[in-house]
C-alpha cells in the first residue's frame, strides 16, 4: 500500500444538498468525474453505508478503459460521506479511500476531499491535477441555476 495521498479544497456557488446529488446520482457523477478526455459509465450504484459501486473510465483518444469498484464507508447526506476505490488492473493495487466534506457557506459550498493510499505507480501530483479538472466540471454542473419552464 501506498502512502499518496491528495488533499484539495475549493468553494462551489451551490446548496450542499446540490452537490451531494451530483456525487449520488449515476447520471450527474459520470458528468463530472472523469478527467477531460473521458468518459464514464456507471455500471452499479447502491448509495448508502456499506452499498457498492462500479464504474470504468474510458480515454477517449486510445480507446482504452480502466475499471474500479469500491463500497460507501459513512454517509451524512449534505455534509460528508466515505468511500473506498480499489482499481480492477492488478498493476494499480491496494484501496484508495476518499473522504468528502460540505459545509454550508455564505456563497454555496465549501467542499474539502482527502484521497488516500493511491497506488505508488500514481504519481500524486497527476492524480491532483485528474481531480482539479474534475472539480472544474462538478462546478459548472452544479453552479448553474436553471429554471423548470
Amino acid at each position: 500500500m501506498s502512502n499518496n495521498s491528495v488533499s484539495l479544497h475549493r468553494v462551489l456557488k451551490a446548496a450542499p444538498e446540490k452537490v451531494f446529488r451530483a456525487f449520488t446520482e449515476a447520471i450527474a457523477i459520470a458528468s463530472w468525474l472523469p478527467p477531460y478526455g473521458f468518459l464514464c459509465t456507471v455500471h452499479e450504484m447502491d448509495v448508502k453505508v456499506d452499498g457498492t459501486f462500479r464504474m470504468s473510465f474510458h480515454n477517449f483518444s486510445t480507446g482504452n478503459s480502466h475499471s474500479f469498484g469500491g463500497r460507501y464507508l459513512e454517509i451524512k447526506p449534505g455534509e460528508f460521506f466515505k468511500y473506498t476505490d480499489k482499481f480492477d488492473d492488478p498493476n494499480l493495487p491496494g484501496e484508495m479511500i476518499t473522504s468528502v466534506w460540505l459545509k454550508k457557506v455564505l456563497v454555496g459550498t465549501e467542499i474539502k476531499i482527502i484521497q488516500e493510499n493511491i497506488p505508488s505507480v500514481i504519481p500524486a501530483e497527476m492524480c491532483y491535477l485528474g481531480w482539479q479538472e474534475s472539480l472544474e466540471k462538478l462546478a459548472k454542473l452544479v453552479e448553474p441555476e436553471i429554471p423548470d419552464n
